[in-house]
């Protein structure tokens, strides 16, 4: 199975994403089952650096149904990511800089592992969101009219 298990839309519309790298997460089995349902959102998920390592937060697993209580796990725990110490170094300068945070992107599968895509972001002030959708409209608009042309 592979292919995208959850997107975070918000954090492209909310923040500028100035570069994107992949990451590694260490899970437990039923994490790996619920994922695999489909029961997972990562709307306000972000990555923050602990003592040289990289950690992901708000990440919302959601119980399996028929697990036991001792293999089940907490929904919003913790979950440590996997990446290059280049990497955790690259991050760590970057986030040392005024308004920068490493957001969750997307949540898939690469062959039988659970992959994370990150991106190192910076918040959007409100006018930048309204500057963008506006473009959007325009472009989608502007999308109609080539087509509404080319069917006459």
């Amino acid at each position: 199975m592979s292919g995208d298990v959850a997107n975070n839309k918000r954090a492209n519309r909310e923040f500028h994403i100035t570069d994107k790298f992949e990451a590694g997460l260490v899970l437990k089995g039923t994490e790996v089952k619920s994922i695999r349902d489909g029961k997972v959102n990562i709307r306000d998920a972000f990555a923050r650096l602990d003592r040289n390592e990289l950690w992901l937060y708000g990440c919302d697993i959601q119980p399996w149904q028929t697990a036991g209580s001792y293999f089940q796990h907490e929904a919003k725990r913790p979950r440590k990511l996997l990446v290059h110490k280049s990497e955790i170094l690259k991050l760590s300068q970057a986030t040392l800089q005024k308004g920068f945070t490493i957001v969750c992107l997307r949540l898939y599968f690469k062959g039988r592992r659970v992959k994370v895509e990150l991106g190192l972001a910076k918040g959007k002030s409100h006018s930048d969101q309204r500057h963008d959708l506006k473009k959007k409209t325009e472009l989608r608009e502007a999308q109609r009219e080539v087509a509404r042309f080319n069917k006459r």
